[in-house]
C-alpha cells in the first residue's frame, strides 16, 4: 500500500492548503456523476426483513439509482423537504401501545409528584430550619432539595464546558477526557475510603481501574475517532440546528432533574413513617415504608424512562440532520431539523418510547443492584455485595448492548419511519453484511462520551456526599441517607451530560448507518473523508466493500 494509514501523526498533521489524501492503492475508483448536480434520496427501507444487495465487479453493492437528469434549462430546482427525500410509504403510527404506555408513566409521575408535594408544602416549617434542616431528623428536607440545586448547577455547567471543550479542542478532546474522568474517579474513591465510606469507596475505585485499563487499551484507536468527532463537528457547524438542539434538550433535562429532586424529597417528607411526621396527617394516603420504597421505586423508573425518551428523541431528530448531509450534501433539504422532529414526535413516537422503555428497565434493575449492594456493605455481608456487584456488571453489559443497537436503530428509524423492532432487525443484519461493525467497534466516540458523562456523575456524586458531610443534617446522623442521596446525584449528572452529548455521537451512528447502506455515496459525495479514513485507518476499504 502505498499510503500508510494507522499512524496518528497522518492525521495530527494534515497537508496545508486543504490538499486531499491520495486514494490509496486497490481502492475503489471512484465514478464522477454525470452532471454537476447530485441530489437523490436514500434507498427505500429494507422489504421482507433484508434489502437487496446487486453484487459488482469491486465487490460492492448498487443500489441501482443513478443521479436525476437536470431540468430544460440545466439546472435543477429549489431544495427538496426532509418529508421529500425521506418519504415514507404508508406512514403509520408504529409501536402505539408503547408511546401510550409511555403518556401513562408520564401522567403516573405527575400524580404522586403532585401529592407528594403538597405534603410537602403544607409541612414546610417542620422541613426547612436552615441549610442544615435541623429542625427534621427522621427523612429528607429542604436541606437536601438544596443540595440537589448544586448538583444540578454543577451538572450543566460542566456538560456546557463539555461540549465546548468538544467543538474548540477537538483532537485533544478524547486524552482531556480520559485523563480529567480517570484521575477524578480515583480521586472520589480515595476521599470516600479516607472518610471511612468504604462502600461508595470500593465501587468508584473499581470503576476507575477499569476505565484506565480501558483507555490504555484504546490508545491505537484515537486518530480514526477523532476524525469521525471532527467530521461530526464539521457537519454540526454548517447544517441544520444541532448546537440548538443540544442546548434545547440539556435544558429541558435539567428542568425534570430539578423536578424529580424536589418529588423525590416530597415522597421521604410525605410517607416517611415516624410519630413526629406531621405530613403523614396531610392529603391523600398515610405514611409506611412500603408507600415510601413503592413510590421512589416508580418515580426512579418514570424518571429513566422519561430521560431516556428525551435523549432518543433529540438522537433520531440530529439522525435526520446527518443523513440529509450524506445523502443530499449537494442540494441539502430544507427543513430538516423541523421535519424530523414531527416525525420523532408523531409517527415513531411510539417506536422511540419502546427502545427508551427497554433501557429503562434495564438501568432500573441496575439501580436496584447498586442499592442492594450498598445495602449489603452496611450490613457487613461481604459475600452478598460481591454477589450483588457481579450481577451489576452482568445488567451493565446487557446495558451496552441494548444502547448498542438502539443507536444504530433509531438512526434507521430517523430515516426510514419503520417500527423499532423491524428497524432494529434490519439494521443489524444491515450492519454485520457490510462489514461496518469494525468501523463501529474502531471509533470511541460512544464510549469516550460515556466517560466523559461518567466524569460529570464522579463530579456531581462528590460534591453531593461533601455537601452531606460538611453540613451534617441532623436526619443523617447515621449516615443512612448517604448512599441514597450520592446514587441519585451521580444518576442526575450522568443523564444530564448524556442528553447534551447525544447530537455529536448521534451524527457518527449516522454516518456509520449510511455508510452500511449505500457506501458508494461515501467515496462519491464525500471522497476526502473517505480518504482521511483510509490514512488513519486501512480497514475502513475492507469494511466498505465487504
Amino acid at each position: 500500500m502505498a499510503y500508510q494509514g494507522g499512524e496518528a501523526a497522518n492525521y495530527y498533521s494534515p497537508p496545508h492548503g486543504g490538499q486531499q489524501y491520495p486514494p490509496p492503492q486497490n481502492s475503489y475508483e471512484m465514478q464522477q456523476p454525470q452532471n454537476a448536480y447530485y441530489n437523490r434520496p436514500p434507498p427505500p427501507p429494507p422489504s421482507g426483513g433484508g434489502y437487496d444487495n446487486v453484487p459488482m465487479n469491486d465487490g460492492g453493492y448498487h443500489n441501482g439509482y443513478t443521479a436525476p437528469p437536470p431540468g430544460p434549462d440545466g439546472k435543477m430546482g429549489p431544495p427538496p423537504s426532509y418529508e421529500e427525500v425521506f418519504a415514507v410509504q404508508k406512514p403509520k403510527w408504529n409501536d402505539l401501545w408503547a408511546g401510550i404506555l409511555f403518556l401513562a408513566t408520564c401522567a403516573g409521575f405527575v400524580a404522586v409528584s403532585a401529592i407528594s408535594i403538597q405534603g410537602y408544602a403544607a409541612t414546610r416549617n417542620v422541613n426547612s430550619g436552615g441549610i442544615s434542616g435541623q429542625r427534621n431528623s427522621f427523612g429528607l428536607t429542604t436541606h437536601t432539595i438544596w443540595l440537589f440545586g448544586w448538583v444540578l448547577i454543577t451538572a450543566i455547567v460542566l456538560s456546557y464546558g463539555y461540549m465546548w471543550v468538544a467543538r474548540k479542542f477537538t483532537k485533544q478532546f478524547i486524552w482531556i477526557t480520559g485523563i480529567l474522568n480517570v484521575v477524578l474517579g480515583f480521586a472520589t474513591a480515595l476521599y470516600m475510603l479516607s472518610r471511612k465510606y468504604y462502600s461508595g469507596g470500593i465501587v468508584f475505585l473499581i470503576f476507575a481501574v477499569f476505565q484506565l485499563i480501558c483507555f490504555i487499551s484504546w490508545r491505537s484507536r484515537i486518530p480514526f475517532s477523532v476524525l469521525m468527532l471532527q467530521t461530526a463537528i464539521d457537519v454540526a457547524k454548517k447544517y441544520g440546528h444541532v448546537y440548538l438542539v443540544s442546548a434545547i434538550g440539556g435544558l429541558l433535562a435539567t428542568l425534570f432533574a430539578a423536578w424529580f429532586s424536589v418529588t423525590l424529597v416530597s415522597v421521604y417528607v410525605k410517607y416517611q413513617p415516624d410519630p413526629n411526621n406531621p405530613a403523614c396527617r396531610q392529603g391523600a394516603g398515610g405514611c409506611s415504608s412500603g408507600k415510601v420504597i413503592g413510590l421512589i421505586a416508580f418515580i426512579t423508573f418514570a424518571a429513566y424512562w422519561i430521560s431516556e425518551w428525551l435523549k432518543n428523541t433529540i438522537h433520531t431528530t440530529i439522525a435526520g440532520v446527518y443523513g440529509s448531509w450524506y445523502f443530499n450534501s449537494r442540494n441539502y433539504p430544507t427543513g430538516v431539523t423541523r421535519g424530523a422532529l414531527k416525525r420523532c414526535l408523531t409517527y415513531s413516537f411510539g417506536s422511540i418510547s419502546l427502545g427508551s422503555l427497554v433501557v429503562a428497565i434495564i438501568n432500573f434493575l441496575r439501580q436496584l443492584c447498586s442499592v442492594a449492594r450498598a445495602q449489603a456493605s452496611s450490613d457487613g455481608d461481604i459475600l452478598g455485595m460481591i454477589l450483588w456487584c457481579i450481577v451489576g456488571c452482568l445488567i451493565g453489559l446487557l446495558d451496552w448492548a441494548v444502547q448498542f443497537l438502539n443507536r444504530y436503530a433509531f438512526a434507521h428509524i430517523a430515516l426510514y419511519g419503520k417500527a423499532y423492532i423491524p428497524a432494529a432487525k434490519d439494521t443489524w443484519k444491515m450492519i454485520k453484511d457490510r462489514g461496518i461493525d469494525a468501523l463501529v467497534n474502531e471509533c470511541l466516540i460512544g464510549p469516550v462520551l460515556g466517560m466523559g458523562a461518567m466524569f460529570v456523575g464522579y463530579a456531581t456524586a462528590l460534591m453531593a456526599y461533601c455537601y452531606m458531610v460538611f453540613t451534617s443534617p441532623s436526619y443523617n446522623s447515621g449516615g443512612g441517607f448517604t448512599p441514597v442521596v450520592v446514587a441519585f446525584a451521580f444518576l442526575i449528572g450522568l443523564q444530564i451530560c448524556n442528553v447534551f452529548t447525544t447530537p455529536l455521537s448521534s451524527g457518527i451512528d449516522t454516518i456509520f448507518v449510511a455508510s452500511a447502506w449505500d457506501p458508494e455515496v461515501m467515496m462519491r459525495d464525500h471522497p476526502d473523508l473517505y480518504h482521511r479514513m483510509v490514512a488513519v485507518y486501512p480497514e475502513v476499504q475492507q469494511a466498505i466493500h465487504a
